[in-house]
């Protein structure tokens, strides 16, 4: 009896016990519950990588992030400069009239004649400067077109462009847009204005055009694809894009030499404008270095006291260059406006800067000829020029 009794005892203390265990049971489960509620689970962050001070993100091979700056716009990570000379070293000049300088004295013996190249040209003053070997393919008319494909006799531009050419300057585009073309245009409206007003005969003026953005964008892919096949063909070739000078004054500004209305003048403006950002957008883009001369010029237009191109005044003979076009000292600012990014960049010039002295062409010299099958806006025509009152009958 007393050992029933005794595990009854016991089996009463742990029948009594339990209800105390499970109660205690529940109070560490809700204690855990409540903690786990409290305690959120860590959730790793992903590590962000700090770009340096290349912007590259520290992997190599991956370029820098250009800045913006105003004459040298590489799209790669700087290299040391490294000086040296490039005497007889290989130079191409790419470009349409304002790297040949048609009319501008003395004139080159180029081929075609119709090029209209110049011994006073910008690529003429840079190779002597460096002791180049010229490659002048700069034509007067040209347009992107004919620096990549052929034109009529005249091969394509670039071909000319080896693994061993060394500097290769390009001013190309404004034949593309008719820049220069509807300056011709609009002078001769301006002109025939007056002379139809003195009740004399006129003749007829081309139109001045304004470019579609279909122009825009496919002038920009043509540049682009300029310097791509440069960049392939010479890769150890220094390529500078070189901008067309600023033939107009601001808007008020017009004067005698620039006899064109306000309204054409605002549509030559603007395509500058364009022009002068696109040529910029694609020199940075392809890593290559852009001369600003469109902005060094822009106080040098025909209207400024010493004008750097030759606008279009009335009696002007032709004997210091093509009417809208580069005069000597516009060609010497720009050589030295490239030679001066070139010497940057490490070359050694083997002739001091020089100041230019106007020159004139000898008088009846034939005028530049004009290429067959060019576009009508690309290829100007000098404008009429309205005679000077004189006495008697005039044969």
């Amino acid at each position: 009896m007393g050992g029933v009794v005794a595990g009854a005892v016991l089996l009463g203390c742990a029948a009594a016990s339990m209800p105390a265990l499970a109660q205690q049971a529940t109070t560490l489960d809700k204690d855990k519950a409540r903690k786990a509620k409290v305690e959120k689970p860590k959730v790793e962050k992903p590590k962000v990588k700090k770009p340096d001070a290349s912007g590259t993100g520290g992997k190599k091979g991956v370029a820098a992030a250009a800045e913006q700056p105003k004459a040298v716009v590489p799209a790669e990570a700087p290299r040391p400069v490294v000086e040296e000379f490039l005497v007889g070293k290989r130079y191409v000049a790419i470009g349409s009239s304002f790297a040949a300088g048609p009319q501008l004295p003395p004139a080159k013996p180029s081929w075609p004649q119709r090029c209209g190249q110049s011994f006073n040209n910008y690529p003429t003053l840079l190779a002597e400067r460096f002791g180049l070997e010229l490659i002048d393919r700069s034509c007067s008319g040209a347009t992107t077109e004919h620096v990549l494909g052929p034109w009529s006799e005249i091969p394509p531009q670039i071909v000319s462009v080896t693994p061993e050419t060394r500097v290769v300057t390009v001013t190309i585009g404004g034949n593309d847009l008719s820049y220069i073309g509807n300056l011709f245009s609009a002078t001769c409206a301006f002109n025939t204005r007056i002379v139809a007003a003195s009740g004399a005969k006129t003749r007829a003026c081309g139109a001045v055009r304004i470019p579609t953005e279909a122009d825009y964008v496919r002038d920009e892919a043509q540049l682009n694809e300029i310097a791509r096949r440069l960049k392939a063909a010479a890769p150890q070739a220094r390529i500078v894009f070189v901008q067309y000078l600023t033939p107009l004054p601001p808007p008020g500004g017009l004067c005698a030499a620039t006899p064109v209305s306000e309204t054409d003048a605002a549509i030559v403006r603007e395509i500058g404008r364009r022009l002068a950002e696109i040529t910029g957008r694609v020199a940075q883009a392809n890593g290559v270095m852009v001369v600003e001369m469109n902005q060094s010029s822009a106080t040098h237009t025909p209207c400024d006291k010493e004008p750097w191109m030759i606008g279009s005044p009335q009696g002007y003979d032709g004997r210091q260059g093509l009417q809208w076009h580069l005069n000597k000292a516009g060609m010497q600012a720009t050589a030295d406006g490239i030679a001066k990014w070139l010497v940057k960049s490490g070359v050694k010039p083997v002739k001091p800067f020089v100041t230019p002295e106007p020159g004139l062409n000898p008088p009846g010299q034939a005028p530049t000829m004009t290429a067959p099958g060019a576009p009508k806006p690309a290829v100007p025509v000098p404008a009429p020029t309205i005679p000077a009152p004189t006495t008697g009958t005039r044969k």
